[in-house]
């Protein structure tokens, strides 16, 4: 999955943001959904902003269970 990081204060650990639209089942409107989800960043080279590609990967705590694969794109 691709998302943007929308925070990186914890050590090692980055939260990414993807979005997906999905159309409404009676309507047919197209509807923007987005869901964080902690990754883990093992040399903390992502920052605020990034573009980063996530996998999921086995349990490495309470809330994360995706790692970054690599940065799409930086922020800058």
């Amino acid at each position: 999955m691709v998302g943007v990081v929308v925070s990186d204060k914890m050590d090692k650990t980055v939260v990414v943001e993807v979005a997906r639209t999905v159309r409404h089942r009676l309507y047919g409107k197209v509807l923007r959904r987005t869901r964080k989800y902690m990754a883990h960043d093992e040399q903390s080279t992502c920052r605020i902003g990034d573009r980063v590609e996530i996998i999921e990967s086995r349990p490495l705590s309470r809330h994360k269970r995706w790692a970054v694969k690599r940065v799409v794109k930086g922020a800058g």
